[in-house]
């Protein structure tokens, strides 16, 4: 049977290619997204860990495991000290903090919020282990710096060239003593690392004299568990101590979140496209056993048992599966250096693949298994087949209609799961959206097995159109796609799956833009907001000191002040400059007047006041953490969106949070200009902040760009990978077509031989084509429109403001490329019809 069931393969390889195509795109996916993965962490954590080698032990104050210490550090004493434990070969104070480098045009060097400055600490050799020079040397002055050779290359920068640096202390020009090469433990992959002297760096991030953390190496053949027993006995109360390779491993688990994430993301898609590829395989299997009923019954009838038969298809399926898994897992592994480049985290660097025997494993059970599950169903059709069917001459027919158990059963789940949703969607609370994805499984699952029911009113409602473009051809296309409900619901179920995960991304998508869209720009009326460049910089009320020398200028800081209980309800108050903030922001007052802030009184958002039961004119008692206490007065409320980006729930006078908090964070800096935004209100306002390359100026353009760019960047990507599931499908589509045109030789022969130019028959099977498409993307633009409404409405309980978008032109673009890939798809399947050898076709029995 084993023998059978292989010549069978070779003999209809033609009929089986799709099959295996797709099984092959599916466990590309899927071992390209294991690949990935698995050189993606090893690639992080060679990096994250590169360097811990060379620290014995590393000593930090106690809550602060190798890093960043409190306020006052780690004194030089202590290092003084640990250079004397026996075994220590060098003691090596560490300090770093916020440092951001300028490029020749004035903007920021790098990326994210990965931006570190340090100490140079050399031993007696004047040299420091954590840096390997390459050109110049360290730092030698309070004027000069060193910057890693990424940053330098970047910048263009050579030893001697000044170079702008901005730290939380401001500011300043340095010159450029040397360029090194380092490790992971003090440079995070995509950043920049600016080397300073300790004098420098102490007074830059700690205090004078104090150290962050402090490295020790070992001296040669020294146990490095002795040595941490010697430190720990000799450190002064409120540090600690950990071996490096303690350190290390810390830094390895941290390093794979990234990753993981991604690959999460990754299988989850190939997953679906794995879903998509079911629907192929079953609609191929059903087709072969259909043209082999003949065949199956004659080796019933000469001796044949049904578990041999079983046997025989099963293991067909087995070989194609084997075959294109195989196929799969090498080109898989092709792609995920691909996937690299395309998707990798911008912060981990390049490594080689890693190809682990659990990802081969995996691709190739995966890859074998699932056309032996799609082809159950067909098989099991099969063993029904009485023998005496080989005695008859007739061609198999096509079912009629759908099923009415099938309709009936799939009916009654699209019901279900509508219901479902629509109440997940109505109501509140945690478990609603999983009641809108157990209803939108439900719905899903009963369209696929309701669209063989759909395929005859939709052709019906197309048909006038179709007869009105071309009588013959249209007509003959609708009659021939209807010919098989279920062939036909089975190839527009793939498509249907790959649209409604695409329409229903795109509807949460724009609804999401469009909300932060408005949440970004909707309050602000200034020209520019000053903030950090990547999130790292701490600003505070003296940042925007310089601007008061800007003639014409109005400004305000957004000074957060945290930790206050009014009236004992937990508050965060926001100081502003009264005089100008409201031409800066858009107030939208309901009770009072702003003017209430020159007064010495707050003003308060709508549903702050709504919520702590606050009125207008209320006098709220003030406490803070600290025990300073005081009362305020509520002198107006304002409508306000609760995630607006900008417009605090609390707004108070600078006057009154600088009273109560010495230190407040400057959340940003609103500026207006009396001539309005341009080139030269913007050179000003730079050069008055110092020219400083870790503050961004940013006009409206920027922040609506800034805030939504990261929602179109993932719906880009979540789009790349859907097109898998596309592609599969498009192959449904002409494998499905490739087969029909198989069964219909004679018929098209007969048509062939009545006067039907090739022009005509490939005119008729690219109309095929189309509806198949159209039925499919227009029940999955239903649905996902549907399903991302849904999804939608469960955002709107805590996201105030949030509103349906359906974006039309997205959506009519995901059906024209739906339609178009159909169209592609019948290519092939059409040139195969119109080539119908006329005489054999038509004498064929």
């Amino acid at each position: 049977m084993f023998r059978t069931a292989l010549r069978n393969v070779l003999a209809h390889k033609a009929r089986l290619l799709m099959t295996a195509f797709a099984v092959m795109l599916g466990v590309t996916f899927i071992s390209g997204s294991l690949v990935f993965g698995d050189s993606l962490n090893r690639a992080a954590t060679a990096r994250a860990t590169a360097g811990y080698e060379r620290i014995a032990v590393s000593v930090f104050p106690e809550g602060s495991r190798g890093g960043s210490g409190g306020p006052a550090g780690i004194d030089a004493g202590t290092v003084s000290a640990l250079a004397k434990v026996p075994g220590v070969a060098v003691a090596a104070g560490r300090v770093d903090g916020f440092a951001a480098v300028a490029g020749r045009d004035g903007r920021l060097i790098g990326h994210g919020p990965a931006h570190r400055g340090g100490n140079f600490a050399p031993g007696a050799d004047g040299k420091d282990p954590a840096y390997r020079f390459t050109q110049g040397s360290g730092p030698t002055g309070n004027g000069t710096i060193a910057l890693d050779e990424t940053t330098a290359a970047n910048g263009g920068y050579r030893v001697g060239d000044t170079v702008r640096v901005g730290t939380d202390q401001g500011a300043a020009s340095y010159t450029l003593s040397g360029v090194f090469r380092t490790d992971g433990t003090t440079l995070p992959a995509g950043g920049s690392l600016t080397l300073f002297t300790d004098d420098t760096a102490q007074r830059l991030f700690l205090q004078p004299g104090r150290y962050q953390n402090i490295e020790l190496t070992a001296a040669p053949d020294a146990d490095v568990q002795q040595l941490l027993t010697r430190v720990e006995a000799v450190l002064p109360q409120g540090t600690g101590a950990a071996t490096g390779a303690q350190l290390a491993r810390i830094q390895a688990n941290l390093a794979t979140n990234d990753s993981d994430t991604m690959s999460q993301i990754l299988l989850g898609f190939a997953a679906v496209a794995l879903f998509v590829a079911t629907f192929l395989i079953s609609n191929t299997f059903t087709m072969l056993v259909a043209r082999r009923t003949r065949e199956l019954a004659l080796m019933r009838a000469v001796g044949a048992s049904r578990k041999q038969v079983r046997r025989t298809l099963l293991t067909e399926s087995l070989l194609v599966g084997a075959v294109a898994s195989a196929a799969g897992l090498a080109v898989g592994t092709g792609v995920a250096a691909l996937l690299q480049t395309l998707f990798a985290p911008a912060d981990t660097p390049a490594g080689p693949l890693v190809v682990t025997p659990g990802t081969v494993i995996t691709s190739m059970l995966v890859g074998t298994a699932l056309p032996m599950v799609a082809a159950w169903l067909p098989i099991r059709r099969a063993m029904a087949i009485p023998p005496v069917a080989a005695l008859s001459a007739a061609e198999p027919t096509a079912p009629a209609r759908a099923g009415s158990l099938r309709s009936g059963l799939s009916a009654a789940l699209v019901l279900t799961g509508t219901a479902a949703t629509v109440y997940g969607a109505l109501t509140t609370g945690k478990d609603a959206r999983t009641v809108i994805g157990l209803g939108a499984a439900l719905t899903l699952t009963g369209a696929i097995g309701f669209i063989p029911l759909l395929s005859r009113p939709f052709v019906a409602l197309l048909q006038p159109l179709l007869t009105r473009l071309h009588p013959v051809y249209g007509n003959l296309a609708a009659r021939n796609t209807v010919r098989d409900p279920r062939r036909t619901g089975a190839t527009a179920a793939a498509l249907a799956i790959a649209l409604t995960l695409a329409s229903g991304l795109s509807v949460l998508g724009a609804s999401a833009s469009q909300y932060l869209d408005r949440a970004t720009t909707h309050d602000f009326t200034a020209d520019y907001l000053v903030k950090p460049a990547d999130g790292a910089l701490r600003m505070t009320p003296a940042t925007a000191e310089p601007l008061r020398k800007l003639p014409g200028v109005a400004f305000s800081p957004l000074n957060q002040s945290t930790e206050y209980h009014l009236a004992g309800t937990s508050s965060v108050l926001t100081g502003v400059a009264p005089a100008d903030i409201g031409r800066l922001l858009r107030y939208d007052v309901v009770e009072g007047s702003l003017d209430c802030l020159a007064k010495g009184q707050i003003a308060v958002a709508d549903f702050k006041a709504r919520a702590a039961g606050w009125h207008l004119g209320q006098t709220l008692p003030l406490k803070r953490q600290d025990d300073q206490s005081g009362s305020v007065t509520i002198g107006a409320i304002y409508r306000a969106d609760e995630q607006s980006n900008l417009l605090p729930s609390i707004t108070a006078p600078d006057s009154l949070v600088a009273r109560y908090d010495s230190n407040p964070n400057n959340a940003g800096i609103l500026v207006a200009a009396d001539g309005g935004p341009g080139p030269a209100a913007l050179g000003n306002l730079t050069h008055a902040l110092g020219d400083n390359p870790a503050l961004a100026v940013l006009d409206e353009a920027d922040l609506r760009a800034q805030d939504s760019s990261g929602i179109g960047d993932q719906l880009n990507v979540f789009y790349a990978l859907l097109s898998m599931a596309l592609a599969i499908a498009a192959l449904g589509i002409a494998n499905t077509l490739a087969m029909s045109v198989l069964e219909r030789r004679k018929e098209i022969g007969t048509l062939r031989a009545l006067g039907v130019d090739r022009a005509g028959v490939t005119r008729m099977i690219r109309l095929e084509a189309l509806l198949l498409g159209g039925l499919g993307a227009t029940l999955g633009t239903v649905l996902g429109v549907f399903l991302g409404w849904a999804l939608g409405r469960t955002l709107q309980e805590s996201v105030v403001g949030y509103t349906l978008v359906v974006p039309w032109g997205r959506l009519a673009l995901g059906v024209l490329i739906a339609l178009a890939g159909a169209l592609v798809a019948s290519l092939w399947p059409a040139r195969r019809a119109a080539r119908v050898d006329i005489p054999a076709a038509t004498a064929a029995q």
